[in-house]
């Protein structure tokens, strides 16, 4: 069935009613049955595909759709039947030719837009529900990508015994044919519903027929549509029509809202819809009618986490934005400190250099991580569409992507950490080695789980970068190296948030790993040798109460604050996101009531180029006899 009709009719808004998607904050009227009865919409009875193709540009089509089957299927399922319902999707949505293909992303070249909405349909039919929607489904598409969607939907109609509820704007001739019901709506109001094929008789009978060389949806729109009263205003007022003296199409001689409002009576009182209302009640009446779920019909959650797990690695690996670059640019920059700091010594001068190497490395080298920023908007982009088809839960996306993203945190470190510690030639014990690639390894994580909480919040890339570099900006302002700790002001600046700043607790810690233990050259030659402690509490205001495993053991559960904090953000945004929408929607409202109309002109005046009425371009009221 298609639910067609102009913009701003209500397509979405009905179809989002039917599937389950309001806003808990919408009051809506009336029921929604399932086969007669009043039921909710289970996991696997359902499916809804979005507008938006929304997938990892860097699996293949294949790839995608096994992990999305590991994802639902349930765990009865073997792992030959598993292929096999991958198999036979692919082989549904005719994309056998394409099934090794990349998606394709901003770097790399992939499949056509065609391909990418059958494959956005094929991840939805993997658990054969019973009904189907897709909002706009043939949006962005050539004639022929969108004849050959709206026919694999048929076939899953048809072959596959679902209901396939879809919005569509103004669809070709071609495409048009293809639908079983038409479901036509005018700003929220029922203007037809039944046989797509009788909606021609219909507005024939109705005063309103279709020329017979125009597309039926684009006549059904122009009779529906009242920003067709501004062009019409416009024909009326060009020289060449006025002197056509036979304007035989009603079009031009009613307003949108005459034609609307006698559509929707004469609907009312037609065969048509009284064919609708006696199939309800033949379907409210039937017995044996079932729309339960089958149990157990989803994944355990640890093959969740593992299926999950599997798909961001192979994602991070063939990103090269996500990780390959920035190991690259470390790496770069790793070799430019050590050149710069190259054994740093331990005279006079060294205690400020080793300060600046080491508040350098903790603080503005971690910065880089925020990098990865939009590699990780788009994946988690596909997080909020599988998270509304209930995929899986937050907790399972939040550690699948830390194990995922764990080896590269390591190979950062490790390269950075190497090159670094061994140009510099800070302290040479293993340990001291050891707690400086984990302090850096702290740092880097907790930079990541921050831009997670900021992906939570401001879901577009650009900004997100620009409100996450403020955020890792302030930390660092805060982290000690440029203010000393004890000089910040204690109301907001010390206490809480040099506490919440990776770079302080990094910064201490680096510092206490590299000079405790150490002495130095001192200004004057015959004074006493400086001792690193003194530089670490005198020198750097750095105190001694607790040692440099605290430090790391902060930052670590720094990193855990903010895995948290991201599910905490993310369940309150998804509760509160409706109210929010509400009290926009109203200041919208009113700020719009208080605007004045706009005028509408007609264009008399010979200068302008004499236009022609579709009907008149179509001959029905051609000058020639």
């Amino acid at each position: 069935m298609a639910i067609m009709g102009p913009s701003g009719s209500g397509k979405s808004t009905l179809l989002d009613s039917l599937a389950g998607r309001l806003s808990s904050n919408v009051v809506m009227t009336g029921n929604i049955l399932l086969n007669g009865k009043k039921k909710g919409l289970q996991y696997g009875g359902v499916a809804y595909v979005t507008q938006e193709n929304v997938l990892l540009g860097t699996l293949t089509v294949r790839e995608t759709v096994t992990y999305s089957a590991h994802l639902r299927l349930p765990p009865t399922l073997t792992k030959e039947e598993v292929e096999g319902i991958v198999e036979g999707t692919l082989m549904e949505m005719g994309l056998q030719e394409c099934a090794d293909r990349i998606i394709g992303n901003w770097h790399l070249r992939g499949i056509s837009g065609g391909e990418a909405k059958r494959l956005s349909i094929a991840l939805e039919i993997l658990t054969r529900p019973r009904l189907l929607f897709l909002d706009e489904p043939t949006t962005g598409l050539d004639s022929a990508s969108a004849f050959f969607v709206v026919q694999a939907l048929r076939s899953v109609a048809r072959d596959g015994g679902r209901t396939v509820i879809s919005s569509i704007h103004q669809p070709s001739s071609e495409v048009f044919t293809l639908f079983d019901d038409l479901c036509l709506l005018s700003s929220g109001e029922l203007v037809y519903f039944g046989e797509a094929k009788k909606a021609i008789e219909f507005f024939a009978k109705a005063g309103f027929p279709c020329p017979s060389r125009r597309n039926p949806s684009d006549h059904f729109l122009r009779c529906i549509n009242s920003d067709f009263d501004k062009v019409t205003a416009t024909l009326k007022g060009s020289l060449r029509i006025r002197q056509n003296q036979r304007l035989s199409d009603p079009l031009m001689n009613m307003e949108t809202a005459e034609i609307k409002a006698m559509l929707i009576e004469k609907y009312r009182r037609s065969e048509y819809a009284d064919r609708v209302r006696t199939r309800i009640q033949e379907i409210t009446s039937m017995t044996g009618l079932t729309t339960e779920a089958p149990k157990g019909s989803q994944a355990r959650w640890w093959k969740q986490l593992s299926t999950l797990t599997r798909r961001s690695f192979v994602n991070m690996c063939r990103d090269i934005g996500y990780y390959w670059l920035r190991i690259a640019i470390y790496i770069v920059v790793s070799i430019c400190v050590g050149t710069i700091y190259f054994d740093v010594g331990t005279g006079y001068t060294a205690v400020l250099a080793r300060g600046a190497c080491g508040g350098f490395i903790s603080g503005f080298m971690t910065f880089m991580s925020i990098g990865g920023f939009p590699s990780f908007i788009e994946e988690m982009k596909v997080f909020h569409r599988e998270r509304l088809s209930g995929y899986y839960g937050v907790v399972v996306y939040i550690v699948s992507n830390f194990l995922s993203s764990f080896p590269f945190l390591v190979a950062v470190t490790m390269a950075t950490g190497t090159i670094t510690w061994l140009m510099v030639k800070f302290r040479p014990e293993f340990s001291h080695y050891l707690f400086y690639c984990l302090n850096l390894f702290g740092s880097i994580s907790v930079v990541e789980s921050c831009m997670m909480v900021v992906a939570s919040v401001v879901p577009n890339f650009l900004m997100g970068l620009l409100t996450g570099a403020g955020i890792i900006g302030i930390f660092m302002m805060t982290s000690g190296f440029f203010r000393l700790l004890p000089d910040l002001p204690k109301p907001f600046w010390r206490y809480p948030m040099s506490y919440l700043s990776f770079g302080s607790w990094g910064i201490q810690g680096s510092y206490k790993n590299d000079l405790i233990g150490l002495t130095f050259d001192p200004l004057l030659p015959g004074s006493p040798k400086l001792k690193g402690e003194d530089i670490v509490t005198k020198m750097f205001g750095i105190p001694l109460d607790h040692s440099k495993w605290w430090d790391l053991g902060a930052l670590f559960l720094l990193i855990l604050v903010y895995r948290v904090l991201f599910l905490v953000v993310f369940k309150i945004r998804e509760r509160a996101s409706p109210m929010f929408r509400t009290i926009y929607t109203k200041k919208t409202l009113s700020h719009l009531k208080k605007r004045p109309s706009f005028r509408q002109y007609a264009f008399p005046s010979r200068r302008y180029q004499p236009q022609y009425s579709l009907a008149y371009q179509e001959g029905l009221s051609s000058p020639i006899p």
